[in-house]
């Protein structure tokens, strides 16, 4: 195995940042499958990555309070898995509600609409599912664009407060907003209609 191999994987998973989930096929362009099969097991294998399931790994996110890593972010878990295997994938309203904090239940369940086969994979005490599905809206570019426009859906035309408006609209940039207005201005009128009022972006 090339040690440059195995510098330019660790050197894009730094880029990528903490928490994100990866494969092998995050770095297909990087080398030969073996030579990045065993660059990846060299990294897990010194602590500097950690293995979530077979063949996937994360770079996970550390808690300088509880001095510990992280548990996986499924969301990430998700879309490596989708890379992996080629799917398209789209998360479900109640797992959307519950990334974007506007559900008070702890998720143990987390559901995705996949174009592949229906599978489910036990991480830790948290159970990440994918539904085969006709999937809709698969037109959007980013995935924060996806989660906000299965919230909304998940709530029903008409049924979000102020106070819900104002807890999504904080979790986005001014960029992000403006990026996630220009993304969802297909969708169905009355769930852009809401994209608008909870992202109030001056153009």
């Amino acid at each position: 195995m090339s040690e440059s191999i195995e510098n330019k994987v660790i050197s894009r998973i730094y880029a990528k940042g903490r928490g994100w989930s990866f494969s092998r096929i995050d770095f297909s362009d990087l080398g030969s499958a073996d030579s990045i099969d065993q660059a990846l097991s060299r990294l897990a294998r010194s602590g500097r990555i950690r293995r979530v399931l077979r063949g996937l790994y994360d770079f996970p996110k550390y808690s300088t309070f509880l001095k510990q890593e992280l548990s996986p972010e499924l969301d990430q878990v998700a879309m490596a898995l989708a890379r992996k295997f080629g799917w398209t994938i789209q998360v479900s309203e109640n797992t959307a509600l519950n990334l974007l904090g506007l559900s008070t239940q702890v998720p143990t369940r987390f559901v995705y609409h996949s174009d592949g086969r229906s599978t489910r994979y036990v991480i830790g005490n948290q159970t990440l599912e994918f539904v085969k599905s006709t999937l809709k809206d698969t037109g959007l570019k980013y995935d924060k664009s996806a989660q906000l426009v299965q919230a909304v859906k998940g709530l029903g035309q008409g049924e979000l407060s102020d106070d819900e408006r104002r807890l999504l609209r904080e979790q986005f940039s001014d960029q992000e907003r403006k990026r996630i207005l220009k993304d969802t201005r297909y969708v169905t009128s009355w769930v852009y209609d809401e994209i608008k009022r909870i992202l109030k972006v001056v153009q």
